[in-house]
């Protein structure tokens, strides 16, 4: 039997790593935030490599089964993030997979409208909120999948999906290269600019970088086929939201007061422990679920989502730290803004600041992993905050290549601008 001696350790031989590619931009990552940070920065002009541990694009956005973006506006009728997440929205509408109320129907408090939609899985908040219409989109995870790819395809992005950014290969205050295991055993890729767009933050802390560690009780959502009328399993007071597929449904299960304790999502011991348990009370779930309700006597399981919903682990301490007391506050160099999911009229402008590392010139981060605090980052978490740090930071590592990668010296004011033109939003009248 194995020993568990945790004081136990062993010393890896140092070796040769065969150099495979030397893009200008290396995104590691293949999450929403990290296609749109390779997209971004193709876009501008860059040689830009995405690389991704799993076998497809998305994230939690498709492999969590997290098929929601909450939410592209500020609770009060009035959008905030655009850019390529709104691009991929029109994508997914274009091709029927996305429902998302329409603008004149933004902020309104019709009691009527806010229950079709939140049957959509598109109004979020506490039983005591003054609940409005949000702008949120219900979509396919399987499309949302084929759209990230077609803008990477169409944008000249270079992907290699099954390579596990395992390590930063740190050289004088910057990563010179990143190692990947693969099938094809390790190999290293480097680039003048580097982006952490893996969600745990996985390459900043293998580069020495300070970041905090939450424990987090996961989710694993699910989706049922089969039912012969939704909007009936919904009005019974079923837990589950409509999707853009006939008698479909999304169960948004969750494990808080069902597991025993929360979880370190960087540790694979207690992964494990919930990945197992998670999947076996899902189970148990639908099992009760067809007995209680008779609109899902006939329904089946489609799928349980393929990556445990865990939306924290670790989060960067960059140059600034975007904090609870900076909302409703116009803050120097946004590079985007974000409303909150469950609270109306929440709103965070996020400075290009949280988006770089104290201890290295060419690393920038993306997505959930960015710097800031606990209780804020409950809005930056959410998909289309992750689009729109992606995208930022993307158009930074493009500009940065004219600082030989030194991502602090991209002139924010520029960076700004070239945000705008592409559509993203930048500015918010506080």
């Amino acid at each position: 039997m194995w020993s568990n001696r945790a004081m136990e350790s062993l010393r890896e031989p140092a070796r040769e790593l065969p150099l495979r590619a030397r893009p200008d931009v290396l995104v590691v990552g293949g999450g929403t935030a990290g296609v749109a940070a390779a997209v971004a920065a193709a876009r501008s002009g860059a040689r830009v490599l995405l690389a991704e541990a799993s076998s497809s694009l998305g994230g939690l956005a498709t492999n969590g089964l997290i098929a929601l973006l909450l939410t592209l506006d500020d609770g009060r009728g009035r959008r905030v993030i655009s850019g390529l997440c709104q691009e991929l929205t029109e994508r997914m509408q274009a091709r029927g997979g996305a429902y998302a109320p329409p603008p004149e129907h933004w902020g309104r408090a019709d009691p009527e409208l806010i229950a079709r939609y939140a049957g959509w899985g598109l109004v979020w908040g506490g039983a005591r909120a003054e609940h409005v219409v949000r702008y949120s989109v219900a979509y396919d995870p399987e499309l949302m999948r084929l759209a990230l790819a077609d803008l990477l395809t169409q944008s000249g992005v270079e992907l290699w999906l099954h390579a596990w950014g395992a390590r930063a290969l740190v050289e004088d205050g910057r990563i010179a290269a990143v190692a990947f295991e693969s099938r094809a055993g390790r190999e290293a890729v480097a680039a003048d600019v580097v982006v952490d767009a893996t969600g745990d933050g996985h390459l900043l802390a293998s580069a020495g970088c300070a970041f905090e560690l939450e424990r987090v009780h996961p989710w694993l959502w699910f989706r049922v086929g089969g039912i012969r009328d939704v909007d009936a399993a919904i009005a019974a007071g079923a837990p589950l939201f409509r999707t853009p597929n006939p008698g479909q449904a999304l169960f948004p299960w969750g494990s808080v007061a069902k597991l025993e304790r929360k979880i370190d999502a960087t540790d694979p011991r207690e992964l494990t422990f919930a990945e197992l348990a998670c999947r076996r009370l899902v189970m148990e779930e639908f099992a009760a679920l067809r007995e209680r309700y008779a609109e899902l006597r006939d329904a089946h399981l489609c799928e349980i989502a393929r990556l445990l919903g865990v939306t924290e682990s670790r989060r960067l301490v960059g140059r600034r730290v975007l904090r609870r007391e900076d909302r409703q506050k116009p803050l120097a160099g946004a590079i985007a803004v974000t409303g909150h999911w469950t609270k109306y009229g929440a709103v965070y402008a996020i400075p290009y600041e949280c988006l770089q590392a104290r201890e290295l010139e060419n690393l920038l981060v993306a997505g959930r992993c960015i710097s800031a605090d606990h209780r804020t980052h409950n809005a930056t978490k959410e998909i289309p905050p992750c689009f729109a740090t992606g995208e930022a930071a993307g158009v930074a590592a493009a500009r940065a290549l004219a600082q030989r990668g030194r991502v602090s010296l991209v002139p924010v004011e520029a960076l700004r601008d070239d945000l705008r033109a592409r559509g993203a939003i930048v500015d918010y009248d506080f």
